[in-house]
């Protein structure tokens, strides 16, 4: 009996998860800025595999949306370049993935490690979440932050007093069983 449920518990385990609208946002807003410098995109893919804790996230720079059509040029032509570097991506591990019971529905908390790629650079980060399990569905969210010097994007003196230098970005995926 035992190994009858041992089976079933990693038959269970064993399970890749994917969405294709996650949601993806992030606030430039400087401290001393009048309005509101954020985009929001709800098309970002993941894949998580529960047995090994590898998570992956890609979304298109052209995805996100802004308060302001003037905003949304300025971020796709002037700053991530997006017809040169059409989407960021993230690659990575949930470091303590054996702490996770994905049969046992729960909050746990997760710690994330991989590389970030926007604008064309790669940079290491590292940073916390939480997986929500219910049931066959796994809600997953993170928020980090990362400096824009950092992915080699500039911001023009002109309106350095509108937009920070530093990027918050959360993210927040409602994961579902991969088909095979």
């Amino acid at each position: 009996a035992a190994a009858a449920a041992l089976m079933i518990h990693a038959g269970t385990f064993a399970q890749k998860y994917y969405t294709k609208s996650g949601s993806i946002n992030f606030d430039v807003t400087s401290p001393s800025s009048p309005e509101k410098v954020a985009g929001v995109s709800r098309t970002a893919t993941c894949v998580m595999d529960a047995a090994t804790g590898a998570i992956q996230f890609a979304v298109l720079m052209k995805g996100f949306s802004f308060e302001r059509a003037l905003m949304e040029e300025h971020f796709n032509e002037n700053y991530v370049e997006s017809s040169k570097f059409p989407k960021a991506e993230f690659k990575g591990s949930i470091t303590n993935n054996d702490a996770v019971l994905y049969s046992k529905d729960g909050t746990y908390n997760v710690k994330v490690k991989g590389k970030l790629t926007i604008h064309g650079e790669t940079k290491e980060v590292e940073t916390g979440g939480k997986l929500v399990i219910q049931g066959s569905k796994i809600a997953a969210t993170a928020e980090f932050t990362v400096l824009l010097a950092d992915y080699n994007i500039s911001v023009p003196g002109i309106v350095s007093d509108k937009v920070s230098k530093v990027a918050k970005i959360g993210v927040s995926c409602s994961l579902e069983p991969l088909k095979n």
